[in-house]
């Protein structure tokens, strides 16, 4: 309950903020693509201002997390190696266990003294 208020009380403000973004620059620009000849029109793109801005929101998003799950692949593989030998070892302490059972199985029983 707490974690969906507070993502209430950022991600509705962050809204009202990108809309109010969106609403002040919706002025069409144009983006020259050709460094040589900017009035290149096959080379331009012309939309308003606040798509290139949310163009390029999204797109720093992706490189950003594209950047951190390479960054972490190492403690992923390191996760892996230390799940896969803990069930490793498991598989083996039940095999060690199963074995016990039969062995002691396999053992008279004791034997009763009374104590006098």
């Amino acid at each position: 309950m707490i974690k969906r208020i507070i993502a209430l009380a950022i991600l509705v403000p962050l809204g009202i903020i990108l809309i109010m973004l969106s609403v002040a620059n919706r002025t069409a620009v144009t983006l020259a693509l050709n460094p040589f000849d900017p009035a290149d029109t096959v080379l331009s793109l012309t939309l308003p201002f606040f798509v290139f801005l949310f163009a390029a929101l999204i797109i720093g998003m992706i490189i950003g997390s594209l950047a951190t799950w390479f960054k972490q692949g190492k403690y992923r593989q390191t996760a892996r190696i230390n799940a896969n030998e803990a069930v490793k070892w498991h598989s083996e302490a039940d095999k060690q266990k199963a074995k016990a059972q039969e062995i002691a199985a396999a053992l008279p029983a004791p034997n009763k003294r009374n104590a006098a």
